[in-house]
């Protein structure tokens, strides 16, 4: 499954488009890894709990997008994009969506 930014793939042909694809998860952090984080914070500089946190929910979000989109028969979703909120003040909202489309190679 290609996933692109881009409006269109170069070298390739959109022939069908199914429409939008979205994939979301929400994840929050244990209390121990809320709290170590917390200490850190007191310092200054990148949280790597926070961050691993929103690489793995990036990723999930994408997973569920591509599964989304091959449900549909597509295999490739172009102007992918990610949209984050936080909820309760504990929980981050990761989404990925998108739009299928069918392609193949351009003559």
């Amino acid at each position: 499954m290609l996933v692109s930014t881009m409006n269109d793939v170069p070298g390739h042909d959109i022939v069908r488009v199914f429409g939008e694809v979205a994939g979301l998860t929400v994840r929050s952090r244990g209390i121990g890894a809320n709290f170590t984080a917390g200490l850190r914070s007191l310092g200054g500089g990148e949280i790597h709990e926070y961050t691993q946190l929103l690489y793995q929910s990036r990723h999930e979000a994408v997973l569920r997008m591509c599964q989304h989109a091959m449900s549909f028969g597509a295999n490739a979703v172009i102007a992918m994009r990610f949209d984050c909120n936080e909820i309760a003040n504990t929980m981050s909202e990761v989404a990925a969506y998108g739009t299928a489309v069918y392609l193949k190679p351009a003559e």
